[in-house]
């Protein structure tokens, strides 16, 4: 008879094996913004700049260049990581620098984690990492509902170069329920650098009041060489004391999942031989057009119109003629977070009710919609 014994690691009682990664893109895959950009100095390049979910703060004089990667841990089936590669070193960390990488959750879909109950459950924090910069790096968790309790724990890069996977357990937290709503209740920051504002009193490895002195105690400073790097990917957050081997999903689900937050609708590239089509439209007034636009999926919330303009970066065809304008004015129809109206009304010179079609005009056209935390 065949051994059907279950390996130890995979077994989880608290959820089934299945879903179970509360972290949106936690291998890297999706990049729908761009796959590099400069973050830094002081709070230059804050917010989302490459891969989907993953949003960066930071003030410090450092400058880094965050990208998309192919270096990978071997043999664990994962084809990305996130680099960050420190072009402009900061080797004297005044007492209100910090720079931590940030993923927010929703509180809807951290019900089964229970907080605020007495059947409160711990979590599981699981990642593959890897630095040229050795020492002690701290992870944070913020419940943003409840006066912004958090809980942080620190991990050691012992060896440069060299691929890790960090489990941290972070316990159960009796206080304070998440909203069950589509807003940003819980926040995970991995530190890379922090000044003694935020790392000169005891590390906060239980649930309580955020105190500023306590969130990033013994953290390391990546950012002291331009020879430093920093890799991440296989980010899962399950709930239970396991953590069990990370939860692969095809692109294409992983990639609406990122959807619901961010989505293009136009991303020209110098390869593009051809226009990228974006909507039907009709001439509202001689100089206004008015198109709707359906999106793959519905978005978090009413979103807001992310686009890049410049002199005849788009056109619009109608009655055998063409019209340039430099970009869309505005959104209408936030009631249905699925399909929107968006207009123009500048370089127009239409016939009212004639219909015709909007294409990019210039490789370095891009319309999005942002609905990210």
């Amino acid at each position: 008879m065949a051994n059907t014994t279950v390996p130890a690691e995979l077994i989880n009682p608290i959820v089934p094996l299945g879903r179970r990664n509360l972290i949106i893109n936690g291998d890297m895959r999706v990049a729908q913004r761009a796959t590099s950009a400069t973050v830094g100095p002081n709070g230059t390049g804050e917010g989302y700049q490459t891969l989907d979910r993953w949003r960066h703060g930071l003030n410090n004089a450092a400058v880094t260049t965050v990208s998309q990667s192919t270096t990978v841990p071997t043999g664990e089936g994962f084809a990305n990581s996130m680099k960050i590669d420190v072009t402009t070193a900061d080797t004297s960390v005044a007492s209100n620098d910090f720079w931590i990488m940030v993923t927010k959750l929703e509180g809807q879909d951290l019900q089964r984690i229970k907080k605020g109950t007495s059947n409160a459950e711990k979590i599981t924090l699981s990642f593959w990492v890897r630095s040229t910069k050795t020492g002690v790096y701290v992870v944070e968790l913020t419940d943003n509902d409840n006066s912004s309790r958090s809980v942080s724990l620190s991990y050691t890069i012992a060896s440069a170069d060299t691929w890790q996977k960090v489990e941290l357990v972070f316990p159960a937290d009796t206080t304070g329920a998440f909203d069950n709503d589509n807003n940003a209740s819980l926040d995970i920051a991995w530190w890379l650098v922090a000044g003694s504002n935020y790392s000169s009193g005891t590390l906060n490895t239980t649930w309580g009041s955020q105190t500023d002195a306590n969130r990033a105690v013994g953290q390391v400073n990546l950012f002291d060489s331009t020879s430093n790097e920093y890799y991440i990917t296989g980010v899962q957050l399950e709930v239970g004391d396991n953590a069990t081997p990370f939860e692969h999903l095809t692109y294409g689900e992983e990639l609406a999942l990122c959807q619901r937050y961010f989505c293009v609708v136009a991303k020209m590239t110098t390869t593009d031989l051809n226009q990228l089509p974006v909507m039907n439209c009709s001439v509202y007034t001689a100089t206004t057009i008015f198109g709707v636009i359906h999106l793959p999926c519905q978005m978090r919330a009413a979103p807001s119109l992310e686009q890049t303009t410049g002199s005849n970066y788009y056109r619009v065809f109608r009655a055998e003629a063409a019209d340039y304008f430099d970009g869309f004015a505005g959104i209408e129809g936030h009631a249905n977070p699925i399909s929107f109206a968006i207009f123009a009304s500048s370089n127009l010179s239409g016939t009212v009710g004639h219909a015709g079609w909007v294409e990019t005009f210039n490789n370095a056209s891009f319309i999005a919609f942002d609905a990210d935390l």
